[in-house]
């Protein structure tokens, strides 16, 4: 990446509706420059998406929680690849991480309330692969999940 790459991504970072020859001429760049960078940025995975992004609190999931997850170990249950799927049938599950330490899988999930979370829970642990759980709720987000000054220190 270099200093044009930062400020193209900055730029749609901030306006994503930009366009790409508003783009063009806020960065003083010709509009096929401004398409072979995204292009190649893309390609490269830096850019990962252009959807919007959504808020679970405004679609009536305002409880956050993490589990972490011990699974059966083994080559007949399938494992971590088989719990995976299984989570991912699971809409308010929001992401799951293989992880070291003390369990073998992490997920974020939302709830529309604390009751609601026992519903959730209750469907995470209907793998037979899950043998223990623990959970933990979100009170507060201090930071939320951000890539962009990460991108930031690369100029």
């Amino acid at each position: 990446m270099d200093r044009l790459d930062s400020r193209l991504i900055d730029l749609f970072s901030e306006q994503p509706r930009v366009g790409v020859l508003e783009a063009s001429r806020r960065l003083g760049v010709a509009r096929g420059t401004v398409q072979a960078r995204l292009d190649k940025l893309a390609a490269a995975g830096v850019i990962t998406g252009w959807g919007p992004e959504l808020s679970p609190e405004a679609l009536g999931f305002p409880v956050t929680a993490f589990l972490t997850l011990e699974i059966r170990q083994g080559t007949r249950t399938g494992g971590h690849d088989a719990v995976g799927e299984h989570l991912a049938s699971i809409a308010e599950v929001l992401e799951v991480h293989t992880i070291t330490g003390a369990g073998d899988l992490w997920a974020r999930v939302v709830a529309r309330s604390n009751a609601d979370l026992q519903r959730v829970i209750d469907r995470v642990l209907e793998s037979p692969t899950i043998v223990r759980s623990s959970t933990v709720i979100a009170l507060a987000t201090q930071v939320p999940y951000r890539v962009l000054p990460l991108a930031r220190t690369l100029k």
